[in-house]
């Protein structure tokens, strides 16, 4: 379980306000205007920005005093996080040694999870020489190799077309059903929120909201919504 207690995120003039839990293994989507807070929402779990004042906890265990990289989550930015001057090999070895001195066993696994991805025989090339759906391909690799049981995704497949984007959402469901994740996913667009989450969390004038049935909340939006939406 996700808890945010009492949480408050701020910084200088912006606030967000977040108390509410999300059961492991549920499927959320994030949404609501720009600048209201919902990339800031995923860097609290992630840790990359501390609250105020509050609590976030998996299991009952508080995140705060964990770095980034000790904490049980995985996080895929619109950036996709791939250093253009390593392989793709390379860049999911950080995953398991940041000092890439990996074991066989371990360069096994890596190749394992290319093809798992569709991109088998690939781990030599560098960022550069991939497609972008490639590159989402890639980030979901590493995703799978972490095993990290809370997933979030900063809208890593914006750039995409709409065909390419709902390929990558169905392997991002593949992706959560096969290692168990909570996956919160931070989207503009309603229909990725419908067609992937059950679940719709809308952050919105200082406020993320419980998260609620994403049908019925985009059946009778709130008046919040309503105004995003147009």
């Amino acid at each position: 379980m996700l808890r945010f207690d009492r949480v408050v995120l701020a910084q200088e003039e912006f606030r967000l306000s977040v108390d509410w839990e999300l059961p492991a293994g549920a499927r959320v989507a994030v949404i609501g205007p720009s600048g209201a807070g919902k990339s800031t929402l995923l860097a609290a779990v992630a840790g990359f920005f501390a609250p105020q004042s509050g609590r976030v906890l998996w299991q009952g265990a508080d995140l705060g005093p964990l770095d980034p990289g000790a904490r049980p989550v995985t996080i895929l930015f619109q950036d996709q996080n791939l250093f253009p001057h390593l392989t793709l090999a390379q860049n999911l070895g950080l995953g398991l040694r940041p000092d890439l001195r990996l074991s066989a066993a371990q360069r096994t696994q890596i190749d394992t999870v290319l093809e798992r991805v569709g991109l088998g025989g690939m781990g030599a090339r560098k960022p550069a020489q991939l497609s972008g759906g490639q590159i989402g391909r890639a980030s979901l690799a590493r995703a799978l190799l972490r095993a990290r049981p809370v997933l979030l995704l900063d809208e890593p497949f914006a750039a995409l077309g709409p065909a390419l984007k709902a390929e990558m959402l169905a392997l991002v469901a593949e992706v959560a059903d096969e290692t168990g994740a909570l996956v919160m996913m931070v989207t503009h667009d309603p229909a990725d929120a419908k067609a992937f989450a059950a679940l719709t969390v809308l952050v919105a004038d200082g406020l993320a909201h419980a998260p609620a049935p994403t049908e019925a909340l985009f059946a009778n939006p709130p008046p919040a919504l309503r105004a995003y939406l147009g």
